[in-house]
């Protein structure tokens, strides 16, 4: 293959992250033929800032460890979610061979998992919700295996410094732990200790961590996986337009558009790529394209008012192509996007890093209010509740926003958004203003605009409450997913209030029960951050059916075309019922899509060939 001459290949893929890659080993390992191009002079795309998860039930990883579920239950679960979104006959494509894909990547790639088997999903009270082994995560990746590839792990998409420690990605569970109790701990001090020195070693040899985990490990797992099966990846490629028979109803392949990463008319060339078995959209669907979120996100009017955490690439590209071949985005769900809280962190050159607040919400010690200083949420809940709830306390008209209030106690124990814990200095974030500060509650609620009366008796409360270990308005505490993104090693201790003893006010002290999501905020002074309504990605998407073939407008597929990841309308529709329900079912239906274009029955795993 050079730049300057046509290519052949059997599969083109659009696009570099989970659902993309994953397509591209599979249809690999099934004896094709295989480019991935990616706009981007880095590959990975949203995958690699994520937390790896996937939603998989009846995988593996969770049948190993004595777990076991019929499809009935998770099919049953995702019915009773989804309501009249629910397509049976996608769901089943994906709870079947969802666990095939997990097994295939586990015993014949490069990429391997952790289990989520103490998961749970994120509407516990409701039935078929199950307590954990339905998710699994990328396990850590060595990424010293893609040093054999040159020039692969330096255009690896690196995570985002706000969600890393001098860019060392900390993994959710007990690495997590350890990072949080460092300073409390002597096995958890030595376990970080070495982990930094490790860190030093990296950045000097390589100039980042060569440990990776969460999205970043799943990321490179595939990437190594694809390379070792002969896969062709190239950046600073976008595809500008699809290729199509004289009837315009087969894609034959694309035009590309690639350069050297330099921006000038010389350096960049188109060449033709003709796929004989099929093109696949897996660009990230549209976070970052204003006029599509004006037409699909009703709190955005003007297209500005979403603030996504996905990855700057992610401008529709897929959509366009897609639709540009007769496909049709399916609209009508209950959010077009994965929503999730985000805040505004400052950088130097005046723009702005989306941090997506995933984990401190349901620790103790912390709540969120509207400007009008009240509570809205169970804090504790998912981010997608999280932001179902501010868009019902919003007033029509008015801009979803909420700040997040703690005290020093918290915010030295968590850190708050793009604030570490301690030791972590912050003094920064106080500079720029990300981060607000009071040494009352009155004082804090006037630097952030929020009505300090209210507030005061939010807050007071809210303490009587965590008193009591029970949440009475919101019920934060009482989902099996609320405590597992609170804090269980808090101990029971005793807060100190005052109590009226014959006419006289005097110190009491009573025992704080054992709420994991809840604890006073007590601790002067006090701190908010600011957070505004964006997302992880979007839902809406490229109609498809079970194979992940893209659909016209009659609802005939589109031959040799295909959607993966966020450019395929998510199977989900519109709903959130667990965490991992984008990874999960962007490498399954990737990997659907493979045998699809292969003719490879998914049963049979004849013609695969371990590496």
């Amino acid at each position: 293959m050079t730049e300057q001459a046509d290519l052949l290949v059997d599969v083109l893929v659009v696009g570099s992250g989970a659902g993309g890659l994953s397509t591209a080993v599979a249809a690999a390992h099934l004896g094709l033929k295989v480019l991935v191009v990616e706009k981007d002079p880095h590959y990975g795309g949203t995958t690699a800032w994520s937390g790896g998860w996937l939603w998989i039930p009846r995988n593996p990883l969770a049948v190993a460890a004595g777990i076991h579920e019929t499809l009935t239950a998770p099919l049953l679960y995702l019915k009773q979610a989804l309501g009249e979104r629910f397509d049976e006959t996608k769901a089943r494509a994906f709870l079947e061979h969802g666990p095939r894909m997990v097994e295939f990547f586990k015993s014949r790639t490069a990429l391997q998992f952790s289990d989520g088997n103490a998961v749970p999903d994120f509407h516990g009270n409701a039935l078929y919700a199950a307590l954990g082994g339905r998710s699994l995560c990328a396990a850590p990746f060595d990424a010293w295996r893609l040093e054999q590839f040159p020039g692969k792990f330096k255009a690896l998409k690196a995570p985002l410094p706000e969600t890393t420690l001098w860019g060392m990605g900390i993994a959710s569970g007990a690495d997590l732990r350890h990072f949080l109790s460092s300073t409390r701990k002597l096995e958890s001090f030595w376990y970080v200790t070495k982990r930094v020195l490790a860190l030093w070693r990296d950045l000097v040899l390589f100039g980042r961590s060569t440990r990776l985990v969460n999205g970043n490990a799943l990321v490179a797992g595939l990437a190594a996986s694809a390379f070792e099966a002969g896969v062709e990846l190239r950046v600073n490629s976008p595809v500008t337009r699809l290729l199509m028979d004289e009837g315009g109803k087969k894609v034959l392949g694309a035009v590309i558009k690639t350069s050297s990463g330099e921006q000038t008319t010389e350096q960049t060339r188109e060449f033709t790529v003709r796929a004989r078995f099929g093109v696949v959209l897996a660009c990230g669907g549209f976070p970052h394209d204003t006029l599509r979120k004006k037409e699909l996100l009703p709190h955005a009017p003007t297209g500005h008012e979403h603030w996504s955490a996905a990855s700057k690439g992610n401008t529709g590209d897929g959509l366009r192509l897609g639709e540009g071949a007769g496909g049709h985005i399916q609209q009508g769900f209950q959010e077009g996007a994965a929503l999730a809280p985000v805040s505004l962190v400052p950088q130097k050159d005046g723009s702005f890093v989306h941090f997506p607040h995933l984990l401190e919400r349901g620790k103790p010690g912390l709540i969120a209010v509207t400007k009008r200083g009240l509570r809205f949420t169970n804090e504790a809940n998912s981010y997608y509740d999280f932001m179902r709830g501010l868009f019902a306390a919003t007033p029509e008209g008015e801009l979803p926003e909420a700040w997040l209030i703690v005290d020093q106690r918290f915010i030295r124990r968590y850190g708050l958004g793009a604030v570490k814990p301690f030791p972590m200095p912050f003094a920064n974030f106080l500079r720029n203003g990300y981060l607000k500060r009071g040494r009352t509650l009155a004082e804090l609620a006037k630097v952030c605009g929020i009505d300090a009366n209210a507030l005061e008796e939010t807050v007071a409360s809210h303490n009587w409450q965590a008193l009591q270990g029970r949440d009475t308005l919101f019920g934060r505490g009482d989902t099996p997913y609320n405590r597992v993104q609170g804090d269980n090693t808090q101990v029971k201790i005793k807060s100190k209030v005052e109590i009226e003893v014959k006419g006289k006010r005097v110190d009491s002290f009573v025992p704080e029960f054992a709420n994991p999501c809840m604890a006073a905020i007590e601790h002067a002074p006090f701190y908010a951050v600011r957070v505004v309504a964006g997302s992880l990605g979007t839902f809406a998407g490229l109609e498809t059916n079970e194979h992940a073939q893209v659909l016209d407008e009659n609802q005939s597929p589109i031959e040799g075309l295909y959607a993966a990841g966020n450019d395929m309308a998510s199977v989900m529709g519109g709903h959130y019922p667990s965490g991992g329900i984008t990874l999960g079912p962007a490498m399954t239906f990737g990997y659907i899509a493979a045998h699809h274009m292969a003719s490879q029955a998914i049963s049979s795993m004849a013609s695969t060939r371990p590496i």
